[in-house]
């Protein structure tokens, strides 16, 4: 029904620039709202930003002004282009699917999760 893989990972040094993509290969796509969450080694998982089905977006303060979302219901993909990068956004990121039309930041609101991909950024 709704699977999600991330892609777009990798390593970049701090300051640089990143964007994750999150395909979603089932049926459907638009009534979902979409959240990127990242889980840093030792440490649990966090709330990153998400978008709407109608582009209404929300962001962590911890990303606020650095990172954006956006999504493109054509393609089934949502974006998350992280600028400005710190070694403290070092985590594998996550991208979730919600059955809501509403702004979610809890996990426990997502229904369906990929497997995640990595993001590391060096000092």
């Amino acid at each position: 029904q709704v699977q999600l893989v991330e892609s777009g990972g990798g390593l970049v040094q701090a300051g640089g620039s990143l964007r994750l993509s999150c395909a979603n290969s089932g049926r459907t796509f638009g009534t979902y709202t979409m959240g990127w969450f990242r889980q840093a080694p030792g440490k649990e998982r966090a709330f990153v930003a998400t978008i709407t089905w109608n582009g209404d977006s929300y962001f962590a303060d911890s990303v606020k002004g650095r990172f954006a979302m956006s999504s493109d219901s054509a393609k089934k993909t949502v974006y998350l282009q992280m600028n400005s990068l710190k070694p403290e956004d070092t985590a594998v990121y996550y991208c979730a699917a919600a059955n809501s039309r509403l702004v979610v930041n809890m996990s426990s609101q997502y229904n369906y999760w990929g497997v995640g991909t990595q993001v590391t950024v060096s000092s």
